[in-house]
């Protein structure tokens, strides 16, 4: 992959979620991406789970930062959202907290590449460029 252009991977969660669950979640969206560890660059949330161990484990995990957003600067990503949720809207105040702070990690040119996963407690999403978007699809049709 080239310099720059990496994922980001938008988490969500419970409090008190146990840490393995959001890793093993992370780990299922990367999958999904056809992409590796090493196409992280990001983990992002919403700004009420900055201290929740859960999250900042995952960043620990995968060896990158963290970033958090207030909930109007997620909510200002909602028209780009594949799954829309007026249950988190109505908890957080933003119409998805993993989807949305995939997109507003990665920035106003990135696309979902893994939109909305979840476990029992938690949610993820990886949001990159669109020629990320095509090298990892490159990537997988070869690997096949």
């Amino acid at each position: 992959m080239r310099a720059g252009t990496g994922l980001v991977l938008g988490l969500g969660c419970e409090r008190r979620t146990p840490a393995e669950e959001v890793i093993a979640l992370a780990e299922r969206a990367l999958a999904d991406a056809g992409a590796t560890a090493d196409d992280l660059r990001l983990v992002a949330s919403l700004n009420a789970r900055a201290e929740e161990p859960a999250i900042l484990a995952a960043a620990d995990h995968f060896s990158v930062p963290t970033v958090f957003y207030d909930a109007a600067t997620l909510e200002a990503e909602a028209s780009r959202l594949a799954n829309p949720s007026e249950i988190v809207f109505a908890h957080t105040g933003c119409h998805g907290v993993a989807e949305g702070a995939a997109l507003v990690g990665a920035g106003s040119e990135a696309v979902l590449i893994v939109p909305k996963i979840v476990s029992a407690h938690a949610t993820a999403a990886l949001a990159g460029l669109v020629s990320l978007h095509a090298e990892l699809g490159d990537q997988a049709a070869e690997a096949v």
